[in-house]
This record gives structure tokens, C-alpha cells and sequence, in this order.
């Protein structure tokens, strides 16, 4: 009967964390000289931070409403009608 464990596996030690640190089940790998970051790890850490005291505090862009309608488009659900309800389908 073979016995496996972790560093059998990899080849290389690994470290059991405290729980209730990580999400990952307290498993980690030591062996890697260069770890890769997983995607969404990648993207919050190189994310752009605002730095400057004029970026943080700028406000939101207003724009200025949008024109009305031509009268060749209908509207089929008002902007204030209550979005739960569908619109019954149109007679033909």
C-alpha cells in the first residue's frame, strides 16, 4: 500500500496555516521560486489605485439628459413603471 502525502506529491515541503486565515483550506505550496497569482488575486493587487489628493476627491462626470425620443420609436415600459411586472407581449 503506498502512503501519499503532500510532499511526496510536489516534491517539495508545504506548510500547514492556522485555519480561519485563509480560503484555501490552510494548504501551501513552498517549492515555487516564482509563484503565479490566480486571476482575480492578479487583477485586485495590479489594479489602479488613486494616489493623488485631486484624483481621490474628483466627483462623478454630470451629463446633461439625453434629448426626447424621435417619434418613430415608442416606449414600451415607462421609466417609472415598476420593473418586476412584464410588459404584456404586443398585438399583431
Amino acid at each position: 500500500m503506498w502512503s501519499s502525502s503532500v510532499s511526496s506529491m510536489f516534491g517539495c515541503g508545504a506548510l500547514m496555516a492556522p485555519i480561519g486565515r485563509r480560503n484555501d483550506g490552510g494548504l501551501t505550496i513552498v517549492c515555487s521560486s516564482r509563484p503565479k497569482k490566480k486571476a482575480t488575486s492578479h487583477h485586485m493587487k495590479t489594479r489602479p489605485r488613486k494616489t493623488q489628493p485631486w484624483d481621490i476627491n474628483r466627483k462623478p462626470t454630470e451629463y446633461p439628459p439625453l434629448p426626447p425620443l424621435p417619434p418613430d420609436f415608442t416606449v414600451i415600459i415607462p421609466a417609472s413603471a415598476d420593473s418586476s411586472v412584464p410588459p404584456p407581449p404586443p398585438s399583431t
